[in-house]
């Protein structure tokens, strides 16, 4: 009986036929099994009564496995083992180490490492096997402590190795590092394995490089082929099951102790900078594609970032500042904007690109002013308030006061440092009120700057910009006209009796601990107005004993 060709058989009938009982061989267990995956392809919740009958038909699946048997029933049986392994309660009796031995010599994970990969009609049991071991490591701890024991992350490294530049292997070599991702997601000691003892940085790399088809031009840089089509969709998969792998293994990556370190991670860097040039088959692919790259290059040594902006040839087009060619960091700009106008899931989605561009503009003096001239251009129209406006200096001035601290702290560093770190210049931008958060965090309530170094050039202020200035709110950051002034018309009594009336309303409501009075010490960290004025005094009698 074909799929589609009428009801199929209950799921006892299944096991009846894998345990043998109903006779007919493979091709009856092929046909019920063909069956059983039609029917249960999409399904990820399975019925608790059933859960003994899932069980025993694991065990019998992986007994038909463990001998020779046609690839098609390979396949069938790998197919509905992978269907039944979405339920974490049947892998008790699927995780031993004989199962998930069987499952590794079904995947062509035991084979030798020179043995090359050839007959093409294996590739569907290979597939098969690896999506099946995907998902019990997944799901099972046990099986995850199984793969450190049967030295699993060494052998998919090999089988990697014999993936390298073949077509009809996409789909292996993808399963392949989604393994090695799960593994290195999972089990610490499996991450510093493939650091330390597998050169796992480098053979991932190598199969990034591979799955973006890279070409070089010369060292750290890589062809900019504009005319070429997007990546197809196993390419673009393969490269994103790359990218997250290599973020797990690279995750304590900050400090290089090496030469051969350094290199690795600035060749890494400029396969990631071409990575960010390239587009996938649809604008979400691309997005998922970037979004990985990005957190990829949060792990790279942001001394092994100058990468990203190669000195631009006469001949190239791309986006140019001082020489350099800032394509790559326009795309990191505009995938900035791109996920602020999302407006949810900031931090997942906004925070690892703002970290980013925070620190190359932090170390690298040509990424912050090609930044700033786009983030922070000259000021001239100052009669909207800062966080009012469509322009990315809006958007992330509005991220200050985020309810989200950690949202909001990194927006403000962003600004700041595009700033040099300095707080009149942070203020002209953001306005007093949308800073105070930073500036108190920072204890530069006072003013001053920040403690990092920047080069001494000033900004330039527009003739617009400084004939508005002495009318600019200085906590709003925005023009406003002379208000009146309501004490004009009045006695010197009346101001007096407003001004007591006005202290003894703020002496209520602090000794009714509504509000605490709050001043600034004399190293700009906030404090109760008691301790900061007396800290004020002794910081002022030091000085004048000093003198």
């Amino acid at each position: 009986m074909e799929p589609g060709a009428g009801p199929g058989p209950e799921l006892g009938a299944v096991l009846e036929a894998v345990e043998g009982r109903g006779g007919g061989g493979a091709e009856a267990v092929e046909r019920v099994l063909a069956w059983y995956n039609e029917e249960n392809r999409a399904t990820f919740i399975f019925d608790p009564a059933d859960e003994d009958k899932r069980k025993k038909l694991c065990e019998g699946i992986l007994n038909i496995l463990e001998k020779d048997t046609k690839t098609s029933c390979q396949v069938a049986c790998l197919e509905a083992l992978r269907i039944l392994s979405r339920d974490k309660k049947v892998l008790v009796p699927v995780t031993t180490k004989r199962n998930m031995e069987i499952l590794m010599k079904l995947a062509k994970l035991d084979t030798v490492e020179d043995d090359p990969l050839e007959r093409v009609s294996e590739f569907p049991v290979i597939v098969e096997a690896l999506k099946c071991l995907c998902n019990i490591i997944f799901n099972s701890s046990v099986a995850q402590k199984l793969s450190l024991e049967l030295n699993l992350a060494a052998m998919l490294c090999n089988l990697l190795q014999k993936c390298k530049d073949r077509q009809l292997v996409d789909d292996i070599k993808c399963f392949d590092l989604r393994l090695l991702f799960l593994l290195s997601l999972l089990h610490t000691d499996i991450r510093a394995q493939l650091r330390q003892e597998l050169q796992g940085v480098q053979v991932l790399t190598q199969a990034l490089e591979s799955s973006l088809s890279v070409r070089w031009t010369e060292e750290y840089k890589a062809a900019e082929d504009r005319d070429r089509p997007p990546l197809s969709l196993q390419e673009t998969d393969c490269a994103i099951e790359a990218l997250k792998a290599l973020f797990n293994v690279t995750l304590d990556s900050w400090n290089v102790h090496s030469k051969n370190e350094s290199h690795q991670f600035r060749y890494m860097a400029a396969i990631l900078r071409h990575c960010l040039l390239t587009t996938g088959p649809t604008e979400e692919k691309t997005e998922e594609l970037h979004s990985n790259a990005i957190n990829l290059l949060s792990n790279v040594p942001v001394s092994c970032l100058d990468v990203l902006i190669n000195p631009s040839s006469q001949e190239e087009t791309d986006i140019k500042y001082n020489g350099m060619n800032m394509g790559a960091i326009q795309i990191l700009l505009d995938f900035m904007e791109k996920r602020i106008d999302k407006g949810s899931s900031y931090r997942e989605g906004l925070t690892p690109v703002l970290s980013l561009l925070t620190e190359c503009c932090r170390t690298h003096r040509n990424i912050r002013k090609f930044i700033k001239a786009q983030v922070l251009p000259p000021l001239r129209d100052v009669s909207n308030r800062p966080e009012v406006g469509t322009t990315v200096r809006n958007k992330l001035v509005r991220l200050m006061t985020h309810v989200d601290l950690g949202v909001k702290q990194i927006a403000a560093e962003f600004l700041f440092v595009l700033c040099k770190e300095r707080v009149d210049s942070l203020l002209k931008y953001t306005g007093y009120g949308n800073a105070a958060g930073l500036l108190a965090a920072r204890g530069l309530l006072a003013g001053g700057r920040g403690d990092h170094w920047y080069s001494d050039d000033e900004d330039t202020d527009t003739e617009e910009y400084k004939s508005a200035k002495p009318n600019i709110n200085l906590i709003t950051g925005h023009l406003e006209e002379p208000m009146p002034n309501p004490m004009d018309e009045m006695t010197e009594e009346q101001k007096e009796y407003e001004a007591m009336k006005l202290v003894n309303m703020f002496d209520k409501l602090s000794r009714d601990e509504l509000i605490k009075p709050m001043g600034v010490r004399p190293d700009g960290t906030m404090a109760p107005l008691e301790e900061a004025v007396s800290q004020y005094h002794t910081s002022k009698q030091e000085s004048s004993d000093s003198d």
